[in-house]
């Protein structure tokens, strides 16, 4: 163990890295001098892929001890050498309470699958201190039969969208139908079109995005194009041009990792309209979260490998802004037709 990057951790075996207990688990590491003068709860942060609050509360609980002893100060700067410990405690979800108050745009539905178009702001599963007012919620009182295998905070759910990301998602309501679909998406096999408006107007009227996307090194809310980041994906097509201004976009998403439309809009120079995360600017029309729609989605059906296609209009708000547009720019250009 000694001389260890921390972030060489999930290169460790099991037996090195983590003791597994009944209640928990606890990880071993030992600092290399690459963190010296680095925070401790900024280090472990980026190590556990935690929030900073979430490591300081470990520290108050007094459950990360350095060289054996209680480590008492979050701010505590490393100076390469020491041996840590971390005594995690076991996870402890929530069961998701039924609410038949939670609105549900359902589009299609069998005995096997449910597709929704979900709406601006809505919280796919439970999750980070929000446990109530989900779509979750509101399918478990629409139905009784979803999936476990998502476990009991995530039932049915096989992938989901960002709060602020509106547009279709399908949920299993079996684990036959969502092993299936779990594998589908695996195998790239689900088809998935979004539209996007951007800041500005891409030199290309058409592009493929091909750069690695993980988790921003400093800002842990974001993610960001890094060399080691995972292998990502995504086509886009300019389907409307607003002078030199904004532009409307049709975006094929090969890959589907977390926040990829916005990181690889924001990295080609064109972040979304509203995305105050990716690009914390004010808009003509105070939209507050990206203007992201996910308009079609395509995939074999579970049970009996029919071909299924489902479509679903932009919400309001995003029509009403490119009709401004429109009307603004009335030499505006249209280009290529969108996917789908």
């Amino acid at each position: 163990m000694d001389n260890l990057y921390l972030d060489d951790y999930d290169n460790l075996s099991e037996k090195d890295a983590c003791e597994s207990e009944e209640n928990g688990s606890i990880h071993f590491f030992t600092v290399d001098t690459k963190y010296k003068g680095v925070r401790l709860d900024s280090a472990l942060s980026e190590l556990m892929d935690l929030s900073r609050a979430q490591v300081q509360k470990w520290i108050k609980q007094q459950l990360i001890l350095c060289e054996g002893q209680i480590e008492k100060s979050p701010s505590r700067k490393l100076k390469g050498g020491e041996k840590l410990e971390v005594n995690q405690p076991p996870l402890l979800p929530a069961i998701p309470e039924p609410d038949p108050s939670v609105p549900l745009d359902i589009i299609y539905e069998d005995s096997d699958i449910l597709v929704l178009n979900k709406g601006r702001g809505q919280i796919v599963h439970p999750g980070a201190g929000v446990w109530s007012g989900t779509l979750v919620n509101g399918l478990l009182a629409h139905c009784h039969d979803l999936s476990g295998i998502g476990g009991v905070e995530r039932p049915g759910i096989v992938h989901r969208l960002d709060k602020d990301t509106s547009g279709l998602i399908v949920i299993t309501k079996n684990d036959s139908a969502h092993l299936n679909l779990s594998t589908q998406f695996a195998n790239r096999l689900v088809t998935k079109y979004y539209e996007a408006l951007v800041y500005g107007v891409p030199k290309l009227k058409c592009g493929l995005i091909e750069q690695p996307i993980a988790r921003h090194p400093v800002s842990r809310q974001c993610m960001a194009v890094r060399a080691n980041g995972r292998p990502s994906k995504t086509e886009y097509r300019t389907v409307e041009a607003f002078a030199d201004k904004y532009a409307h976009l049709s975006i094929h998403l090969f890959t589907g990792r977390t926040h990829q439309i916005r990181v690889h809009m924001s990295w080609l120079g064109h972040p979304l309209v509203g995305d105050l995360l990716y690009k914390p600017k004010s808009n003509p029309w105070g939209l507050q979260g990206q203007a992201l729609h996910c308009y079609y989605l395509s995939f074999a059906h579970p049970r009996t490998g029919q071909k299924m296609e489902f479509r679903a209009p932009a919400p309001q708000i995003m029509q009403n802004i490119l009709e401004d547009l429109r009307t603004k720019y009335p030499d505006y250009n249209t280009s290529l037709a969108p996917f789908g």
